[in-house]
């Protein structure tokens, strides 16, 4: 079972997203193992975006990620890195196809609603970035069997 680090940005929780954004992942069959509201702090900010660090537009994704509160979330499934990207769609909101999560509800490239880890390197980093290796609950879907 693979993991990701899927977060709501202040502009998703801002606008009351968290719930419809959440059932799109459940809905695709995903496992929730972890999540919180959280106030992203600076260090965490730089941390979380370093891959950007010196680029014109790296102080921006900083300020915008530590404005307000953010919904940090680790998921599980097969392939889910890939599939939850897919399901989240393309960074650029006139390049995200309806029946994504941004091609749905993101108005603004700047403001696109949710950040997902672009490998599983980058998961795990992301993961501990914003939780202890204690925070993740283990558990077996009853509906996997089914599946």
């Amino acid at each position: 079972m693979d993991r990701t680090f899927l977060m709501v940005k202040p502009d998703g929780v801002q606008r009351g997203l968290v719930g419809r954004i959440i059932s799109r992942l459940e809905d695709k069959g995903f496992k929730l193992t972890a999540a919180k509201l959280v106030q992203v702090t600076r260090e965490q900010a730089e941390r979380h975006y370093e891959e950007h660090k010196g680029k014109p537009f790296f102080e921006r994704l900083v300020n915008f990620i530590t404005s307000g509160p953010v919904f940090a979330m680790i998921w599980e499934g097969d392939d889910i890195v890939t599939l939850s990207r897919i399901l989240i769609g393309k960074t650029s909101v006139t390049e995200a196809l309806p029946g994504t999560i941004r091609g749905d509800f993101a108005a603004h490239t700047p403001f696109n609603l949710i950040h997902g880890s672009d490998s599983p390197q980058s998961a795990e980093r992301e993961i501990a970035n914003f939780f202890g290796p204690d925070e993740a609950v283990q558990y077996d879907k009853s509906v996997a069997a089914w599946i």
